[in-house]
């Protein structure tokens, strides 16, 4: 799934192409992407609507629209938001094509359905489900050392899940919390209640090294992310070690593990990582 610096990435890349531009309509060959509205009323809300930015909430995408609508979009597993001209070819898995009147398209592929899309007046978007119950966002100048040494006080879960919970934390996932938890040589079963303030300093700063670096890679491209014009990042290349299972520590050279907790894999150094 997209994570924080995937879905910044998308938003970036597409902002840049999108906004000031004018919709001319929506084809939905898929009607469960779209929720909240059926193809045809989707079409009549956005024609003649000009996109005037997008923001990135977690890991949701918000296209803010003329006219007080905007449109929430979650990209789930493999959802892709790819720019395009009308005479490039549609991949196979597109459900929903958003065509402006300078004849570009918008095209929202997805090959395993989970993604969403949803149209929301403005003034209700605090109160969307997907967007209302976020937690701080880790680069926002309200995730502080002292905001997350005090929630990480009284939690009693383990820490890898918790970093992915985002009510907590908006915007980590598997990848970024694996990697900010090497980078701090903590091992993701620690109670989170336990961590000394040490551990939780070094830990708060990994989470916003691993974002950064990843948004200043484009992303990592391991199965089908892709940015806003189809291009793979490169953060996959910085990986120490998610999806490195059985290849040697970086830091020290003892075998990386996996495991799985909270019913999420986990990929830690056994030896860099003591429990």
């Amino acid at each position: 799934m997209p994570e924080l610096p995937e879905v910044e990435t998308v938003r970036r890349s597409l902002e840049e192409k999108l906004k000031g531009k004018t919709l001319a309509g929506a084809e939905v060959y898929l009607d469960k992407i779209v929720r909240d509205s059926d193809p045809v009323s989707l079409n009549e809300k956005i024609k003649g609507k000009k996109v005037t930015g997008i923001e990135r909430r977690g890991k949701y995408l918000v296209f803010h629209l003329t006219g007080g609508t905007s449109m929430v979009v979650h990209l789930r597993m493999t959802g892709q938001l790819l720019y395009c001209s009308q005479e490039q070819e549609i991949a196979k898995h597109t459900h929903v094509v958003f065509n402006f009147n300078d004849g570009h398209q918008l095209r929202f592929v997805d090959q395993r359905q989970f993604g969403k899309i949803h149209l929301v007046p403005v003034k209700e978007l605090n109160s969307h489900p997907g967007l209302k119950s976020l937690g701080v966002e880790p680069l926002s100048k309200a995730f502080t050392r002292e905001f997350f040494r005090r929630e990480l006080r009284n939690r009693r879960t383990k820490i890898k899940p918790l970093l992915l919970d985002q009510t907590f934390v908006a915007g980590i996932g598997n990848i970024y919390a694996d990697e900010a938890l090497f980078r701090a040589m903590i091992n993701p079963e620690r109670v989170a209640a336990t961590l000394t303030p040490r551990e939780t300093s070094r830990l708060y700063m990994a989470i916003k090294e691993v974002l950064k670096e990843g948004i200043a890679n484009k992303g990592t491209s391991v199965k089908d992310y892709v940015d806003g014009e189809g291009n793979k990042g490169n953060n996959q290349n910085n990986l120490r070690v998610y999806g490195r299972d059985g290849e040697p520590c970086v830091k020290c050279g003892k075998t990386l593990e996996k495991k799985s907790i909270g019913g999420r894999s986990s990929h830690y150094c056994p030896k860099c990582q003591k429990l």
